[in-house]
């Protein structure tokens, strides 16, 4: 849903969902729009979001749009000017002084469109972005592809050894995966539920491969 700006009113829109699901394809497609209507348009995303480039949002098909790298929400307070609408990419990366952020940008008559990642490698809500839909008056959910048997992904899966919460990367690091097909990491107190995503995935996986082969097995017999 995007919505005009009537009276000076401000709203807060999320677009959220996995790694690749077009979160900042969606988010470019707003802001280019805005510029279309002849709206002032300012667009920020985290300085550590550098995978593809410093100043530009960029897809993973490489789609782009200039922006701004800041350290901290605060920064967006004093580089906003007299934008209209702000875009701010890779959300998950700020701490949750980016919803005072937004709320007050959205309290000034601003339309503010966030996008980032609702869930960690671990499955868990990745905060500050389900404060963010909480506040918002809209919240997009975009979903991916299964790598493993092809059904929406609302997960991100890590396929790289490494523990900390924020790791950048793209392909050579995640993937994206479905509810059964995800194999959250080994925990402590997690064990038994990783053991069991991980025979679910197997299964999922064997399931895949079996409706292929089935599927190719129907074309040759109709030849």
């Amino acid at each position: 849903m995007t919505y005009g700006t009537h009276h000076g009113t401000g709203w807060i829109e999320v677009i959220c969902g996995s790694m690749f699901s077009g979160k900042t394809e969606e988010l470019i497609r707003r802001l280019r729009r805005a510029v279309i209507a002849r709206q002032r348009v300012a667009i920020f995303k985290p300085v550590v979001d550098d995978r593809y480039a410093v100043d530009e949002l960029v897809t993973h098909d490489r789609t782009s749009i200039p922006s701004r790298p800041v350290r901290h929400p605060r920064e967006i307070l004093e580089l906003a000017g007299d934008a209209q609408v702000l875009g701010i990419d890779e959300v998950q990366f700020f701490d949750r002084t980016i919803v005072e952020v937004c709320q007050q940008l959205a309290a000034e008559g601003r339309r503010v469109i966030v996008a980032g990642l609702d869930t960690d490698y671990r499955g868990h809500p990745f905060e500050p972005v389900p404060e963010l839909m909480a506040v918002a008056e809209d919240v997009t959910k975009t979903h991916a592809v299964c790598v493993i048997c092809g059904n929406p992904a609302i997960r991100t899966q890590r396929v790289v050894q490494r523990g900390d919460r924020i790791l950048v990367g793209g392909s050579d690091a995640y993937e994206p995966r479905c509810r059964r097909c995800f194999v959250p990491p080994e925990e402590s107190s997690g064990d038994l539920f990783a053991a069991g995503a991980k025979e679910a995935a197997r299964d999922a996986a064997k399931d895949a491969s079996a409706g292929r082969r089935g599927r190719g097995q129907e074309g040759e017999d109709e030849a």
